[in-house]
């Protein structure tokens, strides 16, 4: 089928749309937190954060054009139904009530106001943001077309105007030298992949694989069909976006190495956010950056609950997508209620678990044309990604966890038998086996398959 040209306002709207629903409450705390964390190293540790930032939601959408893909479930059938569904819905939780979308309120929350009421009134403050947020989350999602020139629109600019503003003053008058900042221990040799995994707490790639189908659907409605075409289009118009967030990215983790001149390490980027801008705008910076905070993280959660409502749905017709919405904004509202420092600490060993799962998937939609989209290859891979996966979530959980005594003699063994362990990498050597594995079956078969027609010939 013949596809449209499209003209560069379209190129910018598209790019524009993906920049609004993907850069949200993680992509402004944990790049200032990986600075301060990098210290002298945050250009190497930056590098490595851009790889899974910016890059692999953008070969996530790829891999959902390139396979023709319906969404996550339709990407990951190959590997079987029952595991498709699994994934599709540990992602969609993660990305909905669970982690990710409580998470769009706590990080303004933390950012604006937690510094500047009581311990004991915090809860209290909490409850009463996080109602309001939602409230206005469940309102804009349920009527998910009009997301687009939202985002697009309205929220995008006033989020960028704010955010040049803080960087105007961070890069006018830095409060210290980045290149003499203190490194912390685990990044004086693995800067970079210590960075790498830091962008797992952006969840990106996973709501790429979520909401992809959206940013796709949108580049069929203005006369892309084919697609290759659908992939070099969804290429282009985010190079504008991911340049953009590149940069954004840079600089707040340039801001958190230079932070650490006037303040400790802090516990999480949204206080170390807060306290840089204090430094330099007094109130009135804290104020500003509540509102560009609050901005971007409801542009986030309005994309989260209508994708995690519209894929639910779409596998579990029965439920209407009003009911999911209702779920996924109240649930969030409950959880958002036990604290940023909470939900980072139980989400990092499901991101653990779900992105080398992810990114494998990924990987093998992008060449699955070269083996034909064959199943084998994609359970082999996967079935030597699961083990490492969940002995990076074990090593990533609570210590009420993994101070466990059977918890401890698995991580013994991981470190032991699987390079890379102790970077939360040891799951490469064994998908790429699994790949090899994988793709000699399909050689074998295909080359038997030749061979019994040749004879069948003569």
């Amino acid at each position: 089928m013949q596809s449209k040209k499209l003209s560069f306002k379209q190129y910018l709207i598209i790019g524009s749309m993906l920049f609004g629903m993907f850069f949200g409450a993680g992509n402004l705390i944990f790049p200032i937190h990986l600075g301060q964390l990098a210290g002298a190293h945050w250009l190497t540790a930056g590098l490595g954060f851009l790889l899974t930032g910016t890059l692999l939601p953008l070969l996530g959408i790829i891999a959902i054009s390139v396979t023709r893909s319906t969404g996550i479930y339709d990407l990951a059938r190959p590997i079987g139904k029952r595991y498709a569904t699994l994934f599709m819905v540990l992602t969609c939780a993660t990305l909905g009530p669970l982690f990710a979308t409580p998470r769009t309120a706590t990080t303004p929350f933390q950012i604006g106001i937690a510094g500047h009421v009581s311990a004991s009134q915090a809860p209290l403050f909490l409850a009463g943001y996080s109602l309001i947020f939602f409230g206005i989350t469940y309102w804009a999602s349920r009527q998910p077309s009009g997301i687009m020139a939202a985002i697009g629109k309205l929220l995008n600019p006033a989020f960028l105007i704010l955010l040049a503003l803080i960087f105007g003053f961070a890069f006018a008058q830095p409060l210290g030298k980045a290149n003499t900042a203190k490194v912390t221990a685990s990044y004086q040799t693995g800067a970079f992949l210590n960075g790498f995994l830091q962008g797992y707490n952006t969840m990106d790639a996973l709501a790429a694989l979520l909401f992809g189908i959206v940013v796709v659907n949108a580049i069929r409605g203005l006369g892309q069909h084919n697609p290759t075409a659908i992939a070099k289009t969804a290429a282009k118009s985010s190079l504008l976006s991911i340049a953009l967030e590149a940069l954004i990215y840079l600089g707040l983790i340039w801001i958190g190495a230079t932070s650490l001149t006037a303040f400790k390490l802090s516990v999480d980027g949204g206080l170390a956010f807060s306290q840089i801008a204090n430094a330099f705008l007094g109130i009135p910076g804290e104020i500003i950056l509540a509102i560009m905070a609050t901005l971007t993280c409801l542009t986030t959660a309005v994309g989260l609950s209508s994708s995690f409502s519209e894929a639910l749905h779409a596998k579990f017709p029965r439920i209407a997508y009003r009911t999911w919405n209702q779920l996924a904004c109240g649930a969030s509202f409950l959880i958002a209620n036990i604290g940023l420092d909470q939900i980072i600490a139980w989400s990092t060993p499901m991101l653990m678990f779900l992105y080398p799962l992810a990114i494998t998937l990924i990987i093998l939609s992008i060449t699955s044309p070269l083996f034909r989209r064959d199943s084998m290859v994609y359970r082999w891979t996967t079935a030597l990604t699961l083990i490492p996966a969940c002995l990076d979530a074990l090593n990533a959980a609570p210590a009420i966890i993994t101070r466990q005594a059977w918890v401890q003699n698995l991580l013994a063994l991981d470190a032991k038998y699987l390079p890379f362990a102790k970077y939360g990498m040891d799951w490469v050597a064994p998908a790429l086996i699994g790949l090899a594995i994988g793709l000699s079956q399909y050689a074998i078969r295909r080359a038997l398959a030749a061979h019994a027609i040749k004879m069948n010939q003569e």
